[in-house]
């Protein structure tokens, strides 16, 4: 059976790591967490180093700006910090409206991803919904992404997000394969009112059938808001994966 891992990203708990960050991760992994995605690690660098040795956590992945950022800054301290993939989670809606626009993203990131292998790092893309809503020949605008970027250049697909697009995320994950190598989950209505979102298991998704459909993907626990206690949400997603992935 293949090993399962689960992380969560961070920025589910903005707030408790912008006023407690070591308090927040040794929470994370009480809650029996493994795995973490840090969120504004250039800016934490010093408190992320110091609270990860104190706990067990392994980061590995991260976010941040790399198409219109300082992508060198952020790999060197990517690999400082011992991040194994690098993941730009935006790039605008207006560069995916036309397939040269694309591919011309997709070109920008795997720069990136050239500057990153001498330093063992690597680079991903994370999606939110319109790079799925555009249908070019029968293809969402993240499959041509996908097939400009260069072999080692993964994915983290956003399952809730390309399901808001109008995309079963099955299917995509499906079509896209092995370069998925990350799964952001989280649950609600699909609405684009943030919110409205839920933890893992409590709402619209077909949970069941995209942990099925990549079975080697990291398991990420990610809300963009949530009306309750993020925790207690983030808690809850942890079980409910482990109890589906059984």
């Amino acid at each position: 059976m293949t090993e399962r891992l689960y992380s969560v990203q961070l920025y589910t708990l903005r707030n408790a790591i912008e006023t407690d960050l070591p308090g927040t991760l040794a929470r994370v992994a009480a809650m029996g967490f493994e795995n973490v995605e840090l969120w504004r690690f250039e800016q934490y660098r010093d408190a992320y180093r110091r609270a990860l040795a104190e706990t067990p956590l392994r980061p590995l992945s991260a976010h941040a700006s790399l198409v219109d950022g300082n992508a060198s800054a952020a790999v060197r301290m990517a690999a400082e910090l011992g991040i194994g993939t690098l993941i730009e989670p935006h790039i605008i809606a207006q560069r995916w409206t036309t397939r040269a626009d694309i591919e011309a993203a997709a070109a920008s990131l795997n720069g990136v991803a050239r500057l990153a292998r001498d330093a063992g790092v690597t680079i991903g893309y994370h999606n939110h919904d319109h790079e799925v809503r555009q249908d070019f020949g029968g293809r969402t605008g993240l499959e041509v992404f996908a097939e400009a970027l260069d072999e080692d250049v993964v994915l983290e697909l956003d399952t809730f997000w390309a399901e808001v697009g109008g995309v079963s995320a099955v299917e995509l994950i499906s079509r896209l394969g092995a370069r998925v190598r990350f799964l952001h989950l989280k649950d609600g209505p699909y609405t684009t009112t943030l919110l409205e979102q839920q933890p893992v298991g409590q709402g619209a998704m077909p949970m069941a059938d995209i942990l099925k459909a990549a079975p080697d993907a990291v398991r990420v626990v990610e809300l963009d808001d949530y009306a309750g206690d993020p925790f207690e949400a983030v808690r809850q997603s942890l079980r409910h994966l482990v109890e589906v992935d059984q």
